[in-house]
Protein backbone atom coordinates (compact mmCIF):
# COMPACT_ATOMS: atom_id res chain seq x y z
CA UNK A 1 0.00 0.00 0.00
CA UNK A 2 1.40 3.05 -0.92
CA UNK A 3 1.94 6.09 1.57
CA UNK A 4 -0.47 8.56 2.27
CA UNK A 5 0.96 12.29 0.31
CA UNK A 6 -0.01 15.13 1.92
CA UNK A 7 -1.40 18.51 0.38
CA UNK A 8 0.21 21.66 2.58
CA UNK A 9 -1.58 24.71 2.35
CA UNK A 10 0.26 27.80 2.47
CA UNK A 11 -2.74 30.19 3.87
CA UNK A 12 -3.52 31.79 6.53
CA UNK A 13 -7.25 31.96 5.33
CA UNK A 14 -9.63 29.87 7.86
CA UNK A 15 -12.27 29.79 4.84
CA UNK A 16 -9.85 28.57 1.75
CA UNK A 17 -8.73 25.70 4.46
CA UNK A 18 -12.31 24.60 5.37
CA UNK A 19 -13.05 24.24 1.13
CA UNK A 20 -10.06 22.79 0.67
CA UNK A 21 -10.40 20.38 3.12
CA UNK A 22 -13.98 19.47 1.55
CA UNK A 23 -12.46 19.06 -1.67
CA UNK A 24 -9.88 16.84 -0.68
CA UNK A 25 -11.75 14.74 1.58
CA UNK A 26 -12.05 10.88 0.67
CA UNK A 27 -9.12 11.35 -2.30
CA UNK A 28 -7.17 7.91 -2.32
CA UNK A 29 -3.43 8.59 -1.28
CA UNK A 30 -3.67 12.35 -0.20
CA UNK A 31 -4.74 14.45 2.63
CA UNK A 32 -4.47 18.29 3.53
CA UNK A 33 -2.29 18.86 5.90
CA UNK A 34 -3.05 21.68 8.67
CA UNK A 35 -2.18 25.41 6.96
CA UNK A 36 1.27 26.68 7.21
CA UNK A 37 2.27 30.02 7.47
CA UNK A 38 5.02 30.86 4.83
CA UNK A 39 7.48 30.65 7.27
CA UNK A 40 6.84 27.17 8.50
CA UNK A 41 6.50 25.97 4.81
CA UNK A 42 10.00 27.21 4.19
CA UNK A 43 11.78 26.11 7.40
CA UNK A 44 10.12 22.17 6.83
CA UNK A 45 10.46 21.24 3.32
CA UNK A 46 8.59 17.99 3.99
CA UNK A 47 8.66 14.97 1.38
CA UNK A 48 9.27 15.92 -2.55
CA UNK A 49 6.20 13.81 -3.32
CA UNK A 50 4.24 15.86 -1.17
CA UNK A 51 1.95 18.99 -3.15
CA UNK A 52 2.34 22.53 -1.87
CA UNK A 53 -0.70 24.83 -2.00
CA UNK A 54 -0.04 28.77 -1.59
CA UNK A 55 -2.82 31.07 -1.16
CA UNK A 56 -1.94 33.90 -3.91
CA UNK A 57 -3.97 36.38 -1.11
CA UNK A 58 -1.28 36.03 1.82
CA UNK A 59 -0.67 38.06 3.72
CA UNK A 60 2.45 39.72 3.72
CA UNK A 61 4.34 37.68 1.07
CA UNK A 62 5.18 38.26 -2.61
CA UNK A 63 3.81 35.25 -4.59
CA UNK A 64 6.39 35.53 -7.35
CA UNK A 65 9.76 35.25 -4.40
CA UNK A 66 7.25 32.64 -1.96
CA UNK A 67 6.94 30.59 -5.31
CA UNK A 68 10.66 30.19 -6.27
CA UNK A 69 11.63 29.61 -2.43
CA UNK A 70 9.12 27.07 -2.55
CA UNK A 71 10.03 25.14 -5.26
CA UNK A 72 13.54 25.20 -5.28
CA UNK A 73 14.58 22.42 -2.42
CA UNK A 74 14.20 18.79 -4.32
CA UNK A 75 11.91 20.83 -7.12
CA UNK A 76 8.58 20.98 -5.15
CA UNK A 77 5.40 20.87 -6.80
CA UNK A 78 3.42 23.63 -6.01
CA UNK A 79 -0.35 25.45 -7.36
CA UNK A 80 -1.02 28.91 -6.81
CA UNK A 81 -4.49 28.99 -5.61
CA UNK A 82 -6.57 31.86 -7.28
CA UNK A 83 -9.91 33.00 -6.37
CA UNK A 84 -11.31 32.70 -9.91
CA UNK A 85 -10.36 31.42 -13.28
CA UNK A 86 -8.12 33.16 -15.48
CA UNK A 87 -6.86 32.26 -18.74
CA UNK A 88 -3.61 34.56 -17.60
CA UNK A 89 -3.15 32.64 -13.89
CA UNK A 90 -1.77 29.27 -15.62
CA UNK A 91 1.00 30.85 -17.57
CA UNK A 92 1.96 33.39 -14.80
CA UNK A 93 2.25 30.49 -12.34
CA UNK A 94 4.17 28.69 -14.46
CA UNK A 95 6.51 30.96 -15.59
CA UNK A 96 7.39 31.27 -11.72
CA UNK A 97 8.06 28.52 -11.35
CA UNK A 98 4.72 26.71 -10.50
CA UNK A 99 2.99 23.17 -11.58
CA UNK A 100 -0.18 25.29 -12.37
CA UNK A 101 -3.45 27.06 -10.86
CA UNK A 102 -6.07 26.15 -8.46
CA UNK A 103 -9.15 27.52 -8.09
CA UNK A 104 -10.18 28.43 -4.50
CA UNK A 105 -14.00 26.71 -5.25
CA UNK A 106 -12.19 23.28 -6.54
CA UNK A 107 -14.39 20.58 -6.27
CA UNK A 108 -13.25 17.06 -4.90
CA UNK A 109 -13.52 14.93 -8.98
CA UNK A 110 -11.28 18.37 -9.94
CA UNK A 111 -8.59 18.41 -7.15
CA UNK A 112 -8.69 14.51 -7.74
CA UNK A 113 -8.02 14.80 -11.26
CA UNK A 114 -5.01 17.30 -11.00
CA UNK A 115 -3.40 15.51 -7.94
CA UNK A 116 -3.27 12.11 -10.57
CA UNK A 117 -2.22 14.14 -12.95
CA UNK A 118 0.83 16.28 -11.50
CA UNK A 119 3.28 13.42 -11.17
CA UNK A 120 3.02 13.94 -15.08
CA UNK A 121 3.37 17.42 -15.45
CA UNK A 122 7.30 19.54 -15.48
CA UNK A 123 7.22 22.10 -12.63
CA UNK A 124 8.14 24.47 -15.37
CA UNK A 125 8.00 24.80 -19.40
CA UNK A 126 10.74 24.53 -21.48
CA UNK A 127 13.08 27.90 -21.55
CA UNK A 128 14.25 29.17 -24.68
CA UNK A 129 17.64 29.12 -23.04
CA UNK A 130 17.62 25.55 -24.36
CA UNK A 131 18.23 26.58 -27.35
CA UNK A 132 -3.15 42.14 -25.37
CA UNK A 133 -4.11 45.79 -26.15
CA UNK A 134 -4.69 45.72 -22.71
CA UNK A 135 -1.49 46.87 -20.38
CA UNK A 136 -0.17 43.63 -18.27
CA UNK A 137 -0.42 45.15 -14.56
CA UNK A 138 -4.60 44.88 -15.90
CA UNK A 139 -4.52 41.70 -17.13
CA UNK A 140 -2.53 40.37 -13.70
CA UNK A 141 -5.13 42.32 -11.97
CA UNK A 142 -7.69 39.90 -13.06
CA UNK A 143 -6.19 36.88 -11.06
CA UNK A 144 -8.21 38.17 -8.32
CA UNK A 145 -10.02 40.99 -6.58
CA UNK A 146 -8.28 44.09 -6.59
CA UNK A 147 -7.88 44.59 -3.15
CA UNK A 148 -5.86 41.87 -2.89
CA UNK A 149 -3.85 41.76 -6.37
CA UNK A 150 -0.44 40.02 -6.34
CA UNK A 151 1.58 43.29 -6.27
CA UNK A 152 4.95 40.69 -6.18
CA UNK A 153 4.00 39.04 -9.76
CA UNK A 154 3.11 42.54 -11.56
CA UNK A 155 6.48 43.99 -10.65
CA UNK A 156 8.41 40.97 -11.46
CA UNK A 157 6.61 40.55 -15.10
CA UNK A 158 5.67 43.93 -16.23
CA UNK A 159 8.96 46.75 -17.24
CA UNK A 160 8.36 49.60 -14.80
CA UNK A 161 9.01 52.24 -17.02
CA UNK A 162 6.43 51.12 -20.17
CA UNK A 163 3.90 48.72 -18.36
CA UNK A 164 4.60 46.65 -21.46
CA UNK A 165 5.87 42.75 -20.52
CA UNK A 166 9.50 41.98 -19.67
CA UNK A 167 11.71 40.53 -21.44
CA UNK A 168 12.15 37.41 -19.30
CA UNK A 169 8.13 36.91 -19.57
CA UNK A 170 8.26 37.56 -23.13
CA UNK A 171 10.98 35.13 -23.99
CA UNK A 172 8.90 32.39 -22.23
CA UNK A 173 5.69 33.06 -24.06
CA UNK A 174 8.17 33.14 -27.42
CA UNK A 175 8.47 29.11 -26.61
CA UNK A 176 4.92 28.64 -25.83
CA UNK A 177 3.28 30.39 -28.68
CA UNK A 178 5.96 28.78 -31.16
CA UNK A 179 4.72 25.30 -29.65
CA UNK A 180 1.21 26.54 -30.55
CA UNK A 181 1.40 27.98 -33.71
CA UNK A 182 3.25 24.49 -34.67
CA UNK A 183 0.84 22.47 -33.39
CA UNK A 184 -2.31 23.97 -35.05
CA UNK A 185 -0.82 25.06 -38.31
CA UNK A 186 -1.18 29.08 -37.85
CA UNK A 187 1.43 31.63 -38.62
CA UNK A 188 3.16 33.24 -35.80
CA UNK A 189 5.35 36.85 -36.17
CA UNK A 190 8.09 37.77 -33.81
CA UNK A 191 8.87 41.79 -34.61
CA UNK A 192 11.87 43.57 -32.81
CA UNK A 193 11.52 47.10 -33.06
CA UNK A 194 13.64 49.98 -31.93
CA UNK A 195 15.41 53.10 -32.04
CA UNK A 196 19.07 54.32 -32.09
CA UNK A 197 19.98 56.38 -28.57
CA UNK A 198 17.66 56.76 -25.54
CA UNK A 199 14.85 58.20 -24.62
CA UNK A 200 13.30 59.68 -21.43
CA UNK A 201 10.38 58.12 -19.35
CA UNK A 202 7.75 60.51 -20.86
CA UNK A 203 8.25 59.29 -24.64
CA UNK A 204 8.66 55.59 -23.66
CA UNK A 205 5.24 55.88 -22.25
CA UNK A 206 4.25 57.61 -25.26
CA UNK A 207 5.15 55.23 -27.24
CA UNK A 208 3.64 51.83 -25.16
CA UNK A 209 0.68 53.69 -25.28
CA UNK A 210 1.25 53.97 -29.51
CA UNK A 211 2.56 50.05 -29.34
CA UNK A 212 -0.74 49.50 -27.46
CA UNK A 213 -3.39 51.18 -29.69
CA UNK A 214 -1.43 49.13 -32.61
CA UNK A 215 -1.69 45.68 -31.35
CA UNK A 216 -4.77 43.39 -30.69
CA UNK A 217 -5.95 41.32 -27.98
CA UNK A 218 -3.80 38.76 -28.54
CA UNK A 219 -0.78 40.55 -29.47
CA UNK A 220 2.25 40.34 -26.78
CA UNK A 221 3.99 43.66 -26.45
CA UNK A 222 7.09 43.67 -24.09
CA UNK A 223 10.01 45.19 -24.02
CA UNK A 224 13.42 44.18 -24.91
CA UNK A 225 16.01 46.83 -23.43
CA UNK A 226 16.54 50.12 -23.19
CA UNK A 227 15.70 51.20 -26.31
CA UNK A 228 13.91 47.97 -27.93
CA UNK A 229 10.67 46.07 -28.23
CA UNK A 230 9.88 42.40 -28.99
CA UNK A 231 6.05 41.87 -30.31
CA UNK A 232 4.63 38.12 -30.55
CA UNK A 233 1.96 38.07 -32.79
CA UNK A 234 -0.03 35.25 -33.12
CA UNK A 235 -1.74 33.95 -36.32
CA UNK A 236 -0.06 36.32 -37.94
CA UNK A 237 1.94 36.12 -41.29
CA UNK A 238 4.83 38.62 -42.42
CA UNK A 239 2.68 40.61 -44.38
CA UNK A 240 0.41 41.58 -41.39
CA UNK A 241 2.85 42.17 -39.54
CA UNK A 242 4.80 44.43 -41.86
CA UNK A 243 1.10 46.83 -41.82
CA UNK A 244 1.64 47.04 -38.30
CA UNK A 245 5.19 47.96 -37.77
CA UNK A 246 4.61 50.60 -40.83
CA UNK A 247 1.85 52.00 -38.60
CA UNK A 248 3.80 52.37 -35.88
CA UNK A 249 6.73 54.40 -37.76
CA UNK A 250 4.12 56.44 -39.22
CA UNK A 251 1.97 57.33 -36.24
CA UNK A 252 5.58 58.13 -34.46
CA UNK A 253 7.03 60.51 -37.05
CA UNK A 254 3.58 62.59 -36.55
CA UNK A 255 4.26 62.26 -32.58
CA UNK A 256 7.69 64.11 -33.18
CA UNK A 257 8.98 61.94 -30.73
CA UNK A 258 12.63 63.04 -29.64
CA UNK A 259 15.14 60.92 -27.92
CA UNK A 260 17.26 62.67 -24.96
CA UNK A 261 19.54 64.39 -27.07
CA UNK A 262 16.62 65.93 -28.96
CA UNK A 263 17.24 63.91 -32.34
CA UNK A 264 13.80 62.71 -33.84
CA UNK A 265 13.08 59.38 -32.87
CA UNK A 266 13.72 56.65 -36.04
CA UNK A 267 12.04 53.59 -35.38
CA UNK A 268 13.89 50.40 -37.18
CA UNK A 269 12.01 47.30 -37.50
CA UNK A 270 13.11 43.38 -37.56
CA UNK A 271 10.04 41.05 -38.58
CA UNK A 272 10.88 37.27 -38.78
CA UNK A 273 7.84 34.78 -39.33
CA UNK A 274 6.70 31.12 -38.64
CA UNK A 275 6.40 28.82 -40.38
CA UNK A 276 9.63 29.38 -42.69
CA UNK A 277 12.53 26.73 -43.48
CA UNK A 278 14.92 28.08 -40.92
CA UNK A 279 13.00 28.20 -37.64
CA UNK A 280 13.81 25.20 -35.36
CA UNK A 281 13.11 26.26 -31.73
CA UNK A 282 12.12 29.74 -30.33
CA UNK A 283 15.84 30.73 -30.65
CA UNK A 284 15.50 30.69 -34.33
CA UNK A 285 12.96 33.23 -34.35
CA UNK A 286 14.19 35.67 -31.94
CA UNK A 287 17.91 35.45 -33.47
CA UNK A 288 16.37 36.01 -37.18
CA UNK A 289 14.11 39.04 -35.49
CA UNK A 290 17.37 40.81 -34.06
CA UNK A 291 19.29 40.24 -37.55
CA UNK A 292 16.57 41.92 -39.50
CA UNK A 293 16.08 44.86 -36.74
CA UNK A 294 19.63 45.40 -36.33
CA UNK A 295 20.44 45.38 -40.15
CA UNK A 296 17.47 48.03 -40.58
CA UNK A 297 18.61 50.11 -37.85
CA UNK A 298 21.56 50.22 -39.83
CA UNK A 299 19.83 51.82 -43.16
CA UNK A 300 18.69 54.17 -40.68
CA UNK A 301 15.10 53.31 -40.05
CA UNK A 302 13.74 50.48 -42.47
CA UNK A 303 11.07 47.65 -41.60
CA UNK A 304 12.82 44.66 -42.78
CA UNK A 305 11.05 40.93 -43.09
CA UNK A 306 13.80 38.16 -42.80
CA UNK A 307 13.21 36.22 -46.01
Amino acid sequence: MKDTRKIRLVSQDTKLERQLAAAAKGIAGWELAPALTLAAALSDPGSPKDVILLDVSLSGANPYEAIRRLTTPNHRRLYLVVPEANPLAEPIARFCGATGVLEAGISKDQLAAELIAYDTRSPRPDSLGETMAILPEALLRELEAESTRPTGLIEALADPETSLFNYDFLTYKLDEELKRARRFHQPLSVVMLGFDGQAGEDVLRQLSGLFLQAARDTDLLGRFDLSSFLFLLPHTPPGGAEVMARRIQSAADDMGLLDLVGDPLRIAVGIASFPHPDVVRAGDLYRMAREAYLEAERRGGAVLVAR
